[in-house]
């Protein structure tokens, strides 16, 4: 066993940490660059697919946590998603019109405002929401989140007043002191920023008591309430923090779409933000995001060279989760626990 030193830490895993640290500055530091480097090598487009992975990725995440951490398959998670994005769209609506929300709420186009808009309203539904499927388990609670998530779906599918079926235009993107989000870079770091700050808060989360507790129910929701624990409470908090994230993905990708439509909370966009966090690799922190940046990278290329794109994406899909089963970031050498 290595020797430990003062502060209890192996000098081999505190070798260890300082070499992942600087590894996810200098992936930062270059991540933040993109724009500039798309811009000097002729490719300005690419980041706006870099905008709408960052998007991805805080969903997927935020999927992971209750997923990854706490094995609670959830099939309906593309609902918060949507219901974040179309909290920006109504205020944005409301405001162009200069009607309050039931003659009560104004609109807004303040992103300090209709962000935290967007979290609160996924969050509250994340609580009505997983309040009931939370009693199930297994396939029950899959098909009862999948359950919700359509019924919220058909909900806006029948609101003609915000566009119904045909999705809502925001002819605007949100205003931000000090920023311009007009400007593909501007918005791309501000999603970027987001992004980093979720990533910490969740590692934050996964790495406390909370996160201890929640790991324990993944493994053993039976003993875990046989020493008393309350695993309902701590699932649901989950629950309520990965819709929050949920939500506010979905409010930044319609601010750079400028478009909500009820295809943010469709059954094929859950299974989407499963499937990242799958492909990246379940349990870590990073491995959302990897999956999302596969993902999305591999619609983009593989249909700039066919229009029968996923033929081609679903074998590959099923290479990378057969032989590596822990994802992308297993092959990174990296796996549960340590991304």
């Amino acid at each position: 066993m290595p020797e430990l030193t003062a502060r209890g830490t192996a000098p081999a895993d505190r070798t260890r940490t300082l070499r992942d640290r600087a590894i996810l500055l200098v992936l930062f530091i270059a991540a933040a660059a993109l724009p500039l480097i798309a811009d000097a090598s002729g490719f300005p487009a690419t980041t706006g697919i870099a905008t709408q992975i960052a998007c991805l990725a805080i969903a997927a995440a935020s999927l992971n946590l209750i997923l990854g951490h706490g094995g609670m398959v959830s099939f309906g998670h593309a609902a918060y998603f949507g219901l974040g994005g179309y909290a920006v769209g109504i205020l944005w609506e409301h405001f162009r019109l200069g009607e309050p929300i039931f003659g009560l709420i104004p609109g807004s186009s303040q992103l300090l405002v209709t962000l935290p808009a967007a979290m609160l309203v996924a969050g509250f539904a994340a609580l009505v929401i997983g309040a009931l499927s939370l009693r199930t388990s297994g396939i029950s609670f899959i098909m009862i989140t999948l359950a919700f998530a359509q019924m919220v779906f058909f909900l806006f599918v029948g609101l003609k007043q915000y566009g119904g079926d045909d999705g809502l235009v925001v002819r605007r993107r949100n205003l931000v002191p000090g920023l311009d989000l007009r400007e593909p870079a501007q918005m791309y770091w501000l999603c970027l920023g987001l992004l980093a700050l979720w990533l910490w808060l969740l590692h934050r989360i996964v790495r406390s008591r909370f996160g201890r507790v929640l790991e324990g129910i993944r493994q053993s929701e039976r003993r875990m309430a046989a020493i008393g624990v309350s695993t309902y409470r701590y699932k649901l908090a989950a629950f309520v923090i990965s819709g929050v994230g949920c939500g506010l993905a979905g409010a930044l990708m319609v601010n750079y779409l400028r478009f909500a439509s009820p295809e943010m909370m469709s059954w094929q966009r859950s299974g989407e933000l499963m499937l990242m966090v799958i492909l990246g690799g379940m349990g870590t922190t990073l491995g959302p995001v990897l999956g999302a940046g596969a993902l999305v990278g591999l619609e983009y290329v593989l249909g700039g060279i066919t229009e029968h794109w996923q033929f081609i994406l679903g074998p590959i899909l099923v290479l990378i989760v057969l032989f590596a089963r822990g994802g992308l970031m297993s092959l990174l050498g990296y796996g549960r626990g340590r991304g």
